[in-house]
């Protein structure tokens, strides 16, 4: 059976070698005593470990040829830094390393630049997160976040807003046969909206008159980003009960700006 020929910067994938356990401890062997040829041969017996890491950021990069040169560096990298006394295989080690430079290029490929303070906030909430569901199995309030780093609220879930990915105007959103409807059609023209003011303010009046909970759990939904376990967490109810709420807040905004 014929096998499927993709190309990635001039590379046939359907024609990657792979080596064999005691094929790489030959060649890391070979390599560390000065054969240049073996440290080339290693990097053409691991290009499909690099693929294999690249798919699941297919859809984060219009250029995979791109990530999968950013993959071979850390490949490279991983290569040379590799220590047969260790007895680990070499794709346990290389994973990290191949993933991390994948990562980095990523972040700081971003079409919006953020600065390097907001990012080591994002970073650090990630660990923070991390770090806790491990232990505690629950993540921690963007209020628990907000008091370890030493910064406010607004600043936490501005940083993490930070690392999502930005959409096009030209996206599209809707489609059904007919003509598409993109991001960019739904996009208000403020210059144009007279009234623009007057809704603000029935809204304003709106949320006044809500129950204090109500108000509470849409500020920290909608305005601080917690989730509705979060939120049920604080408050000691349901996320059912939170769910309720939400909604019914949300039916009473709408009947009084009707």
């Amino acid at each position: 059976m014929a096998r499927h020929k993709v190309e990635i910067s001039g590379v046939n994938t359907a024609n990657i070698k792979v080596l064999t356990n005691e094929e790489m401890t030959n060649l890391f062997k070979k390599m560390q005593a000065g054969d240049l040829h073996a440290r080339e041969e290693l990097v053409n017996g691991n290009l499909k470990l690099v693929l294999s890491i690249l798919k699941r950021f297919h859809t984060r990069c219009e250029n995979m040829d791109d990530l999968f040169q950013v993959g071979c560096v850390g490949l490279l990298k991983a290569i040379d830094n590799f220590d047969l006394s260790h007895e680990v295989r070499f794709s346990t080690y290389a994973v990290p390393m191949i993933l991390g430079e994948v990562r980095r290029f990523l972040r700081d490929d971003n079409s919006i630049r953020v600065s390097r303070s907001l990012k080591d906030i994002a970073y650090k909430t990630l660990k923070i997160k991390e770090e806790a569901i491990q232990t505690n199995t629950k993540e921690p309030t963007i209020e628990d976040i907000a008091k370890k780093l030493d910064v406010s609220i607004y600043e936490v879930v501005t940083a993490m807003d930070s690392l999502k990915n930005p959409v096009s105007m030209f996206e599209p959103i809707y489609n059904d046969g007919g003509d598409t409807i993109y991001l960019y059609d739904q996009i208000a023209d403020e210059k144009n909206e007279s009234n623009n003011l007057d809704i603000k303010l029935s809204l304003q009046d709106a949320i006044g008159d809500l129950k204090k909970r109500e108000q509470t759990i849409l500020d920290e939904r909608f305005v601080i980003g917690k989730t509705q376990m979060e939120i049920a967490e604080e408050l000691n109810i349901s996320q059912a009960q939170v769910s309720r709420l939400e909604k019914s807040a949300i039916d009473k905004i709408k009947k009084l700006l009707k």
